[in-house]
C-alpha cells in the first residue's frame, strides 16, 4: 500500500441545500433570478437535505470501527459544514471536522443566483462566450472555470497525501468539486469529464470513494445513493441544466 495517500478516499456532496430547492421550481417556471437573499457560502440545508445527512451518517456509523472516517473535512459553505457535522453527530465519522477553502463550492461570479435563462437574456455575451469555450475552461466574470477548481483541488489533495496517508477521510463538499476532483485524481482528460458531467446529476449526499492501491487512488464508487435509500431518505440532485448544452 502506497504511503502517500489516503487508505480510504470518500467525496460527499451535501445534503439538498435551500437553493437547490430555489433552483429546481425557478428552472421549472423558466425565471432568470432564484429567489435566495443568502451569500452562497450562507445557504443552509433544507430539512430534506438535513435528513439525507443524518441517513448517510447512519450508514457510516454501521460500519466497523477500523472501517469508517477518521479524519473528516468540509468545505466551509453552511450546507456542507453543516452536513459533517450531522454525520458526526450519529456516529458515522469524529466530531472533530476540519474546513478548508480549498473545497469550496465553484465561485459563480456575475452569475450567481442567475439561472441559465437569465444568463442567456440578460448576458448574452458571456453565454456565447461559455458555448464557444466549453463549461471546462470558461470563467464567469468574478468566478472561477472548472480548470480553477481543479488547480486548487490538486494543492488540496496533495495535502490529503502528504498528512493524511494511510488514513480514512471523508471530504464533504459540492457537485464541481467532486467532478474536478476525478479529473485530478484520475488523471482525465477535458473530454471525458465533461462526458461524465453531461450524463450525471451528483446527487445530494451521495458518495463517490476511493481505495489505496500500489498504484494510488483507485475509484470504488461514484455517484452511490444507496446509504439514503437503506435508510428512507429521498435521493435528490439540482437539474444540471447547463452540463447539457454545448
Amino acid at each position: 500500500m502506497p504511503h502517500s495517500v489516503p487508505e480510504r478516499l470518500w467525496l460527499v456532496r451535501h445534503g439538498e441545500s435551500l437553493a437547490n430547492v430555489v433552483r429546481t421550481d425557478a428552472l421549472g417556471s423558466n425565471a432568470h433570478e432564484l429567489d435566495l437573499a443568502h451569500r452562497d457560502v450562507d445557504v443552509p440545508l433544507s430539512p430534506r437535505g438535513e435528513q439525507q445527512a443524518r441517513a448517510l451518517g447512519r450508514w457510516f456509523a454501521k460500519l466497523p470501527a477500523d472501517e469508517r472516517p477518521n479524519v473528516v473535512i468540509a468545505s466551509p459553505y453552511l450546507r456542507a459544514a453543516r452536513t459533517a457535522e450531522l454525520i458526526a453527530a450519529v456516529g458515522g465519522a469524529p466530531k472533530d471536522v476540519v474546513l478548508d477553502e480549498r473545497f469550496r463550492e465553484k465561485e459563480l461570479g456575475l452569475f450567481y443566483r442567475l439561472t441559465r435563462y437569465g444568463i442567456e437574456a440578460r448576458h448574452p455575451e458571456h453565454w456565447a462566450l461559455r458555448r464557444q469555450l466549453g463549461r471546462f475552461w470558461f470563467r464567469p466574470p468574478g468566478g472561477e472555470s472548472w480548470a480553477d477548481v481543479a488547480l486548487r483541488l490538486r494543492a488540496a489533495l496533495d495535502a490529503l497525501g502528504r498528512d493524511h496517508a494511510g488514513e480514512r477521510v471523508l471530504v464533504v463538499c459540492h457537485q464541481v468539486v467532486v467532478l474536478c476532483a476525478r479529473y485530478v485524481i484520475e488523471r482525465m482528460t477535458e473530454k471525458q469529464i465533461v462526458e461524465i458531467a453531461r450524463t450525471h446529476d451528483v446527487a445530494n449526499c451521495s458518495v463517490t470513494s476511493y481505495r489505496a492501491t500500489p498504484n494510488g487512488l483507485a475509484l470504488d464508487l461514484f455517484n452511490f445513493t444507496v446509504p439514503l435509500a437503506e435508510q428512507g431518505a429521498p435521493v435528490t440532485a439540482e437539474p444540471n441544466v447547463t452540463a447539457r448544452v454545448g
